[in-house]
């Protein structure tokens, strides 16, 4: 079959609802990329724009089946994972990336919902960081993100975030991409940061709008973009354009 041969993005990660973020999100906006999809649902969540609900975790083994049936199925060419739920579900997801690690994989580390609700149990951030970070060629937190991920205060400045960045790096991410949606300021600056490699910026200007599942955006743009094998510096630059004029177009609705 054509579509076996064709590239597909790997998405990992929860439902919403309302369709404003996770899966309903990275399909939306890699099917606009013009790359397929195959999925493994790690969470059936119950949320309005407003707020979460209910979340409903799915089994670690079945999570790990439905990953080795999309390998098994279509050339994965690139993976994009977002919310993991539990330690369990995260160590089953890193097995299955272990059995399989021809393509690039893209850690949008999905810790809280918009409205403040824990999407990643408190002791699993350990895990996220040990078992999986390893495995993806980039991790892409916000700066409340990176904070929890180093155990911090919300970094205040630039140069704080890149510290951040590089704590990060030391705990054994290969590439950090540090979003600076939750910064202040007119320009909204994204900052990729790789061992032994001086920081890029990618800059916009920070438009007055609000949007839900921009972060899940940004990972499944980038992903869409190394599944095309473009480089991982042009697949973030790519990627921060898609979600730039996405958020012009709802600015102008």
């Amino acid at each position: 079959m054509a579509l076996r041969r064709e590239p597909h993005v790997l998405v990992i990660g929860g439902s919403d609802s309302s369709g404003g973020a996770g899966i309903a999100r990275d399909i939306e906006t890699i099917s606009a990329i013009g790359v397929r999809i195959s999925l493994a649902v790690t969470a059936l969540t119950v949320q309005t724009h407003e707020a979460v609900m209910d979340v409903h975790h799915q089994q670690p083994g079945l999570v790990a089946d439905q990953m080795r049936a999309a390998f098994q199925a279509n050339k994965v060419a690139a993976i994009k994972i977002g919310m993991l739920a539990t330690a369990e579900i995260i160590a089953a997801a890193a097995a299955v990336l272990r059995e399989n690690p021809q393509g690039p994989a893209v850690l949008d580390p999905v810790l809280t919902s918009t409205s403040g609700r824990a999407l990643l149990d408190a002791g699993a951030i350990a895990a996220l960081k040990r078992d999986l970070m390893p495995l993806c060629c980039l991790v892409t937190p916000n700066l409340i993100e990176l904070a929890l991920l180093i155990g911090a205060e919300q970094a205040v400045d630039e140069d704080e975030a890149v510290w951040q960045g590089q704590e990060l790096l030391a705990a054994g991410a290969q590439a950090i991409l540090i979003k600076g949606g939750h910064a202040k300021g007119l320009r909204s600056t994204d900052i990729l940061l790789r061992s032994g490699q001086k920081p890029i910026r990618f800059d916009a200007p920070r438009l007055a709008v609000s949007m839900r599942g921009t972060g899940c955006m940004l990972a499944s743009a980038i992903a869409a973009h190394l599944a095309k094998a473009k480089r991982l510096e042009d697949s973030v630059r790519e990627g921060k354009r898609f979600v730039f004029e996405q958020l012009q177009r709802n600015s102008t609705e």
